[in-house]
């Protein structure tokens, strides 16, 4: 039985692409749907957080010289398309999905509004989050921290390439030690990426650990929901 009754997961657009430069990989989507429904058998509730950077990043844009605040809406538009990916593929394994947008559009998904998502997860559908924020200069780990607040979630879920929090990077540096639990003061000063400085400040705020695992490894999302398998805990 998982510990928790209602968590957010983000996920990075990236871990959509699997072993494409670009865009979405269906047999990507379908494992983390396979990972999402595993966990959610387990009586969890669970709202999703997709980011865009596999399709398009608002501050790569703007680095080509692309004006910021057109950058970012482009970024957000992007993460409209992975939430309805993901979306098709959570429904393909017989999961109940809605898609809520932070910038309305009635034509694919739904508006975001605080009171219909809490109803979608009473009722036993999975909720996806897409267009951040709605607002520029605020990127997705801040929509998760947001979200995660607005829905009185008990902890923010964070998928990632690696199986939790290091000093230094992993991939880089063989020697690295990972940190199995840590503060959010610790994320702030130490500069540790786990998630932005604002989700992480309002993560901190509210009081929403952060569990920080590997989306790769299979049936990671449900042992780590009850307190099982590889990961970092910020609290």
């Amino acid at each position: 039985m998982s510990k928790y009754k209602r968590v957010l997961l983000k996920i990075s657009g990236e871990a959509l692409m699997g072993q494409r430069e670009y865009g979405l990989d269906p047999s990507m989507l379908s494992r983390i749907a396979s990972e999402v429904k595993s966990a959610f058998s387990n009586g969890t509730e669970i709202c999703l957080v997709i980011g865009g950077g596999n399709i398009f990043r608002g501050l790569s844009g703007a680095a080509n010289g692309m004006e910021r605040t057109t950058a970012d809406y482009m970024g957000m538009l992007a993460t409209v398309m992975n939430a309805l990916g993901m979306q098709s593929a959570l429904e393909e394994q017989g999961i109940n999905t809605r898609v809520l947008s932070a910038i309305p559009m009635q034509t694919v998904c739904e508006p975001y509004i605080r009171r219909r998502a809490v109803r979608h997860m009473e009722k036993g559908r999975v909720v996806i989050f897409a267009g951040g924020t709605g607002n520029p200069f605020f990127t997705t780990d801040t929509a998760a921290a947001l979200r995660a607040s607005e829905m009185d979630c008990d902890a923010i879920f964070k998928g990632t390439n690696v199986d939790g929090v290091y000093d230094s990077d992993p991939k880089i540096n063989k020697d690295a030690k990972k940190i199995d639990e840590l503060s959010y003061l610790d994320v702030i000063s130490k500069n540790l990426r786990v998630m932005d400085l604002s989700a992480v400040t309002l993560a901190k705020e509210k009081n929403i650990p952060i569990v920080v695992f590997s989306i790769h490894k299979e049936k990671e999302f449900a042992k780590v929901l009850n307190g099982d398998g590889e990961f970092s805990k910020v609290i």
